[in-house]
Order: structure tokens, then sequence, then C-alpha cells
């Protein structure tokens, strides 16, 4: 049971304010409004939501928990299979409180708590819609950048599938390079011998001079 406001305790004790409170939800649930003192009405709001929000549930822990405010089982069916269902569309404000004139006598401040049991008008209705669009949109988010994700993964390593031939393909063309330029300089250097070969030949028979033929 929630936890009880600041005031004068209804009853004598802290049982026999349970025992009050769980009376006036039975009646509550019974007729859908009562008139009580509009402090109790204030006491009672906050345990006859609970006790819906139970029973919105509907699962046998949640009767069982109603079972010990609400001991009527006649009033405790009720509550789960009809009057509970019409709070579908609601996420709070179950009952609604309303100020009458006091009670003669006492002059005591009264005031009628009633379950408020009229669909939703359309504006709600449409708010509701749009904020449950925008959750079902928040828990989709994930699960569709995941796939991107995949796909950027998928695309990165085919990319350096590819750049991997390319560069191996480089390195050929590098190294073939490479052994032409050699072989073209050798191929010079081998020239340029033969070339200084033939000038030494020249010169050495510059220098012996032209041949006699009469000898």
């Amino acid at each position: 049971m929630p936890t009880p406001a600041k005031g004068p305790r209804l009853g004598g004790s802290a049982a026999h304010e349970r025992l009050m409170l769980a009376n006036l939800a039975t009646a509550l649930f019974e007729h859908k409004r009562i008139t009580t003192t509009e402090h109790r009405a204030k006491r009672l709001q906050p345990v006859a939501e609970k006790l819906i929000t139970l029973a919105k549930r509907g699962d046998l822990h949640a009767r069982r928990k109603v079972m010990t405010t609400v001991r009527r089982k006649d009033i405790v069916a009720e509550l789960f299979e009809q009057t509970a269902p019409k709070f579908a569309e609601r996420n709070g404000g179950y009952t609604r409180i309303t100020k009458v004139a006091p009670r003669k006598g006492d002059n005591a401040p009264m005031a009628v708590i009633e379950l408020v049991l009229e669909p939703v008008s359309p504006k709600q209705a449409t708010v509701r819609e749009a904020e449950k669009a925008t959750a079902r949109a928040a828990t989709a988010a994930p699960t569709a950048e995941a796939p991107a994700e995949e796909q950027v993964a998928e695309t990165t390593a085919a990319a350096v599938e590819a750049e991997a031939p390319a560069e191996q393909g480089s390195a050929t063309e590098a190294v073939e390079a490479e052994a032409t330029v050699e072989a073209q300089q050798a191929d010079a250097e081998k020239a340029a011998q033969a070339a200084d070969a033939e000038a030494t030949e020249a010169e050495a028979g510059q220098a012996k001079g032209p041949v006699d033929p009469r000898k």
C-alpha cells in the first residue's frame, strides 16, 4: 500500500486506517463513484489507482496482491475482467475527485471520487500514437544501423582486397623496370669497353708506323 500522506490518521490505528481504505476501495470499484470526505478521497485515490494498475497486468500474482486489499472475489473479478480493460489506453489518472457542498451538521468538506470511464479523446489518442511511433522508431534505429555497419565493413574489406593485388602488381612492375634498367646499363658498359679496346688497338698500330712492302 502507498505511503500514507502527512496529516491525521483516518482511524484510531494504522490497521484501522488500512481497513477503512480497503472498504472505500471496494465500494468505489462496486459503485464506480462514492461520496466521502475530501480528506478520505485524497487518501483513497493513490490506493485505488495502484489496484487498477495491478488489475491491468492481469496475472495471478497481481490478482493475489489485489485480494489482500479487496476481499470480495466478485468485485476483484469485475475489476480484472470488466473495469481494467477500459483503462487500457490510459497510463494513469484512473480516478477523479470533485468537490461538492459541505456535509450538513458538522460542515465537513465533501468530495465525490469516481472512476474515469470515458473513452480517450481523439487528441489524446493522436498524442499517444505519436509517442508509440517515436518509441518504435527509437527501438528500430539500432537494428537498422547494424546492417549498415556490416555493409561498411564488407566494403572496406573488398577495398583492401582490391588494393592488395594492385600493390602486388605495382611491386612486380617496379622489379621488372629495375631489371630492365640494369640490363641497359650492362649493355652500355660492354659497348664502352669494346670502344675502349678498339681505340687502344688503333693507337698501338699508329705507334708501329707504316709497314714497308719491300721488306
